[in-house]
């Protein structure tokens, strides 16, 4: 092991859901330490936008941008052997597609008011079809490529919620509005944890390691009630910063996580000490 036990020089990493605001920030952050990064995302119109800006700062033989639809294990395939042609073999996956309803000013008009007793069972199966099979395929289709070459690793991205139960206090405004958290992204994000054991266990003695990150509370121009409501009830007094994912997955994708398999590391301030 070299000096820098966090360092991803040479290191391939896949990660899905690469457009959005944390999955964006660690390809560049993994850019930065010397990794080469497949940015696979499912929004075409945004691709050449993602090259453009990736670009700028990083030379283009150490990333590509791929659109992938995360529910169709085929086009998952195609996107690992893409990956596997350009660079040569697969080192870390990290699985960060996901639907997950978003309570900052830019997103809160997408928002849903209905309650659980009346929540649609279509967007539960979406939920479903996304978070839970396409994290399913995605790891599939990495540990085929994966075994073959003697190891691997996999990051899940979970939630907090995974842990425990959404507050409904968070949610409050005073309004008497019905939005919350909902159940279907708190029922597919729980899978992760034990499926992360599971990959983790089942694949340990061949050199693949699995884990999960559990974030909470990533500030993104939130204001107002929910903003508010989140400082009075976090340990910490405040959302999380951006930039505070960088460490996390830093660590799970370097050898400074070596001997560490089948773990789910909560960053979210202390959200769930009490």
């Amino acid at each position: 092991m070299g000096t820098d036990v966090f360092s991803l020089d040479g290191r391939i990493i896949l990660v899905t859901g690469a457009f959005g605001l944390i999955g964006s920030r660690i390809c560049r952050t993994f850019l930065d330490r010397g990794a080469s990064v497949i940015l696979a995302g499912h929004d075409a119109r945004r691709a050449e936008a993602v090259r453009e800006e990736t670009g700028e700062a990083h030379p283009q033989s150490r990333f590509r941008v791929s659109t992938v639809e995360i529910t169709d294990p085929k086009s998952v395939a195609r996107c690992v052997s893409d990956c596997v042609e350009a660079f040569g073999r697969l080192d870390v996956l990290v699985n960060n597609a996901a639907i997950d309803a978003k309570f900052d000013p830019a997103h809160a008009a997408e928002l849903d008011a209905h309650g659980f007793e009346n929540y649609p069972l279509e967007k539960f199966r979406k939920s479903v079809d996304v978070n839970v099979l396409g994290t399913v395929a995605a790891t599939q289709a990495a540990l085929r490529v994966m075994l073959p070459k003697g190891g691997g690793n996999v990051i899940n991205v979970a939630s907090v919620y995974s842990e425990i139960s959404p507050n409904p206090a968070l949610y409050e405004d005073g309004s008497g509005n019905a939005r919350q958290k909902p159940a279907d992204y708190v029922a597919t994000k729980s899978f992760i944890p034990n499926f992360t054991r599971y990959v983790a266990a089942t694949y340990a003695r061949r050199n693949i390691r699995c884990n999960a990150i559990a974030p909470h509370g990533v500030f993104h121009g939130h204001d107002g009630p929910f903003l508010r409501n989140f400082e009075k009830l976090s340990p910490m007094g405040r959302m999380a910063r951006l930039d505070e994912m960088d460490g996390p997955f830093v660590f799970l994708a370097s050898q400074a996580s070596s001997y560490v398999t089948g773990i789910t590391l909560l960053v979210d301030g202390g959200w769930s000490a009490w």
